[in-house]
Order: C-alpha cells, then structure tokens, then sequence
C-alpha cells in the first residue's frame, strides 16, 4: 500500500515546481493581473506593460514600479490537505519616454520559483510504515530585461525585447527503509542561463465620440536555458533534531569505465515560439475592455540523463484572457472613489506541464489554471498610484493520484511617476 502526504511550502511555489525549472511566472504587472493578464493590445501614457514591448512608444512620463505578492495556497490530495502563506517580489522596473514618439524599460522579474517537501509513505501488509521518501527543492530563475518601443505611424508602434535569465535550483531525494541503519539521498545542484527576444506591434485607431479600438500581438522567440551542475548520492543518518550526518558518497562507474563519486549534469531546455495576439476597445482614461489568446508549443528536454523515465512531460500551452477597466471620472473634485480604477477580469490556462501519478509514467494528465480577478488602482499625487490586485483560482486536480491547488493571491504595486527626461528646456 502507498500513501501521499504534503508538507508545507517554503516558498511561494507549489508542488508542481518539482518539475522543470519550477513554477512558471507570466510577465505582469499588476494592473494587468488584475484584469485577468490582458495587456498585448493595450498602451498608456503612464502604464508599464510587461507583456508586448510595442506599448512603450505611448509612453509619456517616467514611471518607477515594483510589486509584492502575497500567496495563500491549499493544497489537496483527495486525502490530506495542507495551508500555506508567503510574500515575494514580484518585479522592480524603470521605463521612460524617449521623445515623443519612443519610449524605454528595464528592470528585474521573477521567471519561475522552485520550493516543495513531499513525502511518500509505503506500508507493509500491516499498516505500517516500511519505507520512507523525501522529496525537496528550492531556488528559482530571474531575468533583467529591456524593453523599447517605437511609434512608426501615428496608429501603429513596433517594440523589441531582450532578456537574460539567470538563477539556481537544487533538488534532492531521501529514502529510509525500515530495519536498513542508513538513509540514501541523492542530491542535484543546477544552474539555469539563457535569454530570449520577443518582438511587438501594436495598431490603435480613434473613432467618432473618443472611442478607440486597438489590436497587439507579441512574439517571443525560440530560445534554451542551458542546464549545468552536479549530482551525487550519499548515505547518511539523522540525529534526533532531523539534521544530518554524512557517512559516505556512493560511488558509480561512468561512461569511461571510471568510478566518480559526482556526476556531471549538462542539458538544456528549448522553449519554442511564444505567440499572443488581442484585441481591446474603450475610452482614454474612462473604460477598456479586451480579450487575447496566447499559445506555445511543447517545451523539449535535451541531454539529461533521466528524460526517458520521467513521470512528466510537456504538451501544447495556451491561456485565453478577458478583462477590462473602468475609471468613473479622472479629474473628480468631490469624490475620491471616483478616481479610482476599478478592474476585473478572468483566466483559462493550459500551461502544458502533464503528469503521471499513477507511477506507470503512461497516463499523464494536463495541468490547467483557472482565475478570477480584480483589483484598485488607487490615485496618489500627482500620476503616481497605489495598485491592489487580488485573484482566486484552482490549479491542478486530484484525479489520476495528483494534486489540486486552491490559491488565493493578493498583489500588491506602488507606481510612481515623474518628470520627463531626456525633454530640452524652452526656458533655461
């Protein structure tokens, strides 16, 4: 008989960071999270828009931003199910107009978070415990990127994008037997480089009564993170406060026929074409309204070790957003609620990770992601504002001996925006 428990995180990720480089981020900020992740067909004059470079052309003042998000997730096996709680930064950035027809922006961003402790439990025809598996990770992978945009006609604006990705993630494994006076446990260590372009344009037409109607799509292109580090395995015993201690490092005879007691790891994963496209419509600084789709082809393994007998795989991702913002009226006197930004909106994932918990690795089942969403911007002095973004949504399922994720996420982003640069004076 076997059994599946969890424990509880110790970050921000889920059991699902087990596989690949961890639990992926998409690229927002947190008025775009608020409205459900669109943002490939919108541009605003003070707005930073992490999802399609194009938008910075609009651009018309210098905005610093940075968000925090705080996470509360439940995690559920059918059986047992666990609680946890942690705040992360979600971003710091920079953009600012260069003339008036250009704009620029670069900053620091999350890419995906490592940061689970799994146990496995076998029983013996008795019920009771005959063997033990931890399982445990942490780390994650960051970018800085830089964003420019470029209007080429009054309606229509081209942007690029660059990025480097950097960061490290460790996992390990730890087994105990009964009646067996040592534990074994293998230990990975990885460090993940890469870098990506994405390429933007957007169009934007003004129709009669100040209505505007706008259409985006972004392509990031094919590109690798390059894996490389070292594994080993070791035995070990545990003192009565569960800490470690290290008795010998396994040996294993190597492709040259020499024994090495640490293995090199050297792989790579390819990440094909991403393509989003939308369209939106709405009124400057009154309401809008916009739906997008994106969509990815299968991540590729190359060069690993073990890729054959991995309990996951990848397929197609995709995600289909709706959402909107609607602000009563910008320059109200009497009324500050009217110059808050009210925003909502809704999320289908796919996000292409599939998994076997049957053990049998020959029934995977996909991993989709469901949210609802809304948010605040509250005005501050000035253009400056104070963004509140809060989400609910469901991850996973508990079919197929998998895990299902109840998270609920509250966002928090300062904006604050200042003077124009780089504009000559008219008046010394």
């Amino acid at each position: 008989m076997t059994s599946f428990a969890i424990s509880a995180q110790r970050t921000n990720s889920s059991p699902y960071s087990y596989f690949g480089v961890g639990e992926e981020f998409n690229p927002l900020t947190i008025e775009q999270s608020a409205m459900g992740g669109i943002g490939v067909a919108f541009s605003h004059y003070k707005y930073l828009n992490f999802t399609n470079p194009a938008a910075y052309a609009n651009l018309r003042y210098t905005t610093y931003s940075f968000g925090v998000l705080n996470n509360d997730l439940t995690v559920d096996d059918g059986n047992v199910s666990q609680t946890s709680n942690a705040t992360s930064l979600s971003y710091f950035t920079l953009a600012f107009p260069l003339g008036a027809k250009a704009g620029m922006s670069f900053g620091v961003q999350p890419v995906s978070t490592v940061g689970y402790s799994l146990f496995n439990s076998v029983l013996d025809s008795n019920g009771d415990t005959s063997e033990i598996s931890t399982f445990s990770g942490n780390g994650g992978v960051s970018r800085f990127y830089g964003s420019f945009g470029i209007k080429i006609t009054k309606e229509l604006s081209l942007g690029v994008e660059a990025d480097l990705c950097f960061g490290k993630v460790d996992n390990s494994i730890a087994n105990q037997r009964q009646n067996v006076p040592l534990a074994t446990k293998f230990k990975e260590n990885k460090q993940v480089r890469g870098g990506s372009v994405t390429l933007g344009a957007q169009y934007k037409k003004q129709l009669k009564n100040k209505l505007e109607i706008s259409a985006g799509a972004s392509i990031k292109l094919g590109n690798d993170l390059k894996v490389s580090g070292s594994s080993h395995t070791y035995s070990l015993s545990f003192t009565s406060s569960g800490s470690e201690i290290i008795r010998d490092t396994l040996s294993f005879i190597g492709a040259d026929g020499i024994a090495k007691k640490i293995q090199s790891i050297d792989g790579k994963y390819r990440l094909p074409t991403k393509t989003n496209f939308g369209i939106g419509m709405g009124k400057l600084d009154k309401w809008y309204v916009g739906v997008e789709y994106e969509n990815q082809n299968a991540i590729e393994t190359l060069g690993f070790s073990n890729t054959s007998n991995l309990a996951y795989n990848y397929g197609t991702s995709n995600r289909i957003s709706l959402g909107g913002f609607y602000l009563p009226k910008i320059n109200s006197i009497s009324s500050y609620w009217s110059r808050v930004t009210y925003r909502a909106g809704i999320r289908f994932e796919n996000t292409g990770l599939r998994v076997d918990g049957s053990g049998l690795n020959t029934n995977f089942t996909p991993i989709d992601d469901i949210g609802i969403s809304f948010g605040l911007g509250l005005p501050l002095k000035q253009l400056s504002s104070l963004n509140l973004g809060f989400e609910y949504g469901k991850k996973g399922t508990t079919a197929n001996s998998l895990i299902q994720e109840n998270y609920f996420n509250f966002r928090l982003g300062l904006s604050l925006t200042d003077t124009n640069w780089f504009q000559k004076r008219k008046i010394d």
